[in-house]
């Protein structure tokens, strides 16, 4: 009987933790969904000449304006923080969305980018003002663009173009919400938003475990 018990125990405790786990508004498998059916990326250029969309990818999406030596030490928090961690994985990638015109500006700064080392998941979009702003306003955000059509912050989009962040209580019991993630604060780069791509990047993964045959592996 005691080892009926403790079978039972073995197979059912997983299940409930997974489902508790499931329900955790944050800090857990899951990262609420913000705001659903984002639109796709304006129609613009890129500096390569490939296509670029957010469907079956998970993006960091920003918005760098029309002074890119602006956000010059933002960038290179990103890609430090951010893109350094995450460049192995081949369904993440860094949207970037920059209006027309500057394209000469983004080249060297792609040469400055590269000498850090792999920016291979870096994408550049250029695109008129209206349309990024036209984009941006599909994500329903409190942060506002400026006259640049820039701003100081980005945002997770997951494969399905979800608007991913943290909403709900915190492991404290205190209540949070975060849609966009500062690029001038090192702390919430290297803190807040590692951690959500982190949990976002997981999730997909168990997703994707579930769904595959019996004795097949694979990494996202």
């Amino acid at each position: 009987m005691k080892r009926k018990i403790v079978l039972l125990g073995l197979l059912v405790l997983p299940l409930v933790l997974y489902i508790y786990f499931s329900m955790v508004k944050h800090n857990s498998l899951f990262l609420p969904v913000l705001t659903k059916n984002l639109n796709e990326l304006p129609v613009g250029t890129t500096l390569d000449g490939k296509p670029l969309t957010l469907d079956g990818k998970i993006s960091i999406v920003g918005f760098f304006g029309d002074d890119i030596n602006k956000r010059k030490e933002a960038i290179f928090n990103l890609n430090q923080k951010i893109n350094a961690k995450y460049k192995e994985f081949d369904d993440f990638q860094m949207v970037m969305l920059v209006p027309n015109g500057d394209q000469e500006a983004v080249t060297k700064l792609q040469e400055s980018l590269k000498r850090m080392g792999d920016i291979s998941n870096w994408r550049f979009l250029f695109a008129s003002p209206a349309d990024i702003k036209t984009f941006y306003s599909s994500f329903k955000v409190k942060e506002q663009l400026d006259s640049h059509a820039g701003n100081d912050y980005v945002f997770i989009v997951d494969k399905n173009r979800s608007l991913r962040g943290r909403k709900g209580k915190d492991l404290k019991g205190e209540h949070e919400f975060k849609d966009g993630y500062n690029t001038f604060i090192v702390s919430e780069l290297h803190n807040e938003l590692t951690d959500d791509v982190k949990i976002v990047l997981r999730e997909y993964r168990l997703e994707l475990k579930r769904n595959l045959p019996k004795g097949v592996k694979r990494e996202i």
